[in-house]
C-alpha cells in the first residue's frame, strides 16, 4: 500500500513539477512567508524540514531548479559537495560535534517535492523507529551524500576517460 501511494505521489509530482510551481523554488525566492530561511548564499538555501526526524533536520537546496538526484551527472559534483559543506556548517553552528549526522537524498520515486534537496539530520540517535526507516542509508529510497558523490565522480571519470 505504501509503495502504491509513493508511486502515485511520484507520478503526480512528476506531471505537476515545474520551476514555476515548485514549493522549494518559492522558498528559495523568498515567496513563502511561512518558511524561515536559515541560510542563503552562493546559490543555495537552507531551512528546517516541516516534519523533523531529529532535533536538527534541515534541507539544503540549490536555488537552481534541479528535479532530483537522478538528474545529476559528473558535472554536478561541486553542487553536492557544497550542499554537504553547508549542512556541516549548520550543524557545527548548533552542536559541538559532527559525529552523529546523516546526510542524504530521497531517491526517486520516493520523494514528495521534486526539487533536489539534501536532508541534514542530527543527532541520528534521536530518530524514531519510523524515521530510521524513512531515512535508511543506501536503501532503495534514500541514499547518502557519500554514495551520490561516489556515483557522480565515477560518471565524471567515465566521461573524461
Amino acid at each position: 500500500m505504501l509503495a502504491l501511494w509513493l508511486s502515485m505521489t511520484y507520478v503526480i509530482s512528476y506531471i505537476m513539477a515545474s520551476a514555476d510551481d515548485c514549493t522549494f523554488c518559492k522558498i528559495s525566492a523568498g515567496k513563502d512567508e511561512e518558511t524561515e530561511i536559515i541560510f542563503k548564499r552562493d546559490g543555495f538555501t537552507a531551512f528546517r524540514d516541516i516534519k523533523p526526524a531529529a532535533r536538527h533536520h534541515y534541507l539544503i537546496i540549490p536555488d537552481e531548479h534541479i528535479p532530483d538526484p537522478k538528474h545529476l551527472d559528473g558535472n554536478h559534483v561541486e553542487i553536492v559537495e557544497k550542499m554537504v559543506s553547508i549542512g556541516k556548517q549548520l550543524i557545527q553552528d548548533r552542536e559541538d560535534t559532527l559525529d552523529d549526522i546523516r546526510f542524504g537524498f530521497h531517491w526517486p520515486p520516493f520523494h514528495s517535492v521534486r526539487h533536489l534537496h539534501l536532508h541534514v539530520i542530527s543527532p541520528t540517535a534521536d530518530m524514531s523507529f519510523l524515521a530510521r526507516g524513512i531515512f535508511k542509508p543506501n536503501s532503495f529510497w534514500f541514499v547518502t551524500a557519500d554514495w551520490l558523490l561516489e556515483r557522480l565522480k565515477k560518471m565524471r571519470q567515465a566521461k573524461n576517460g
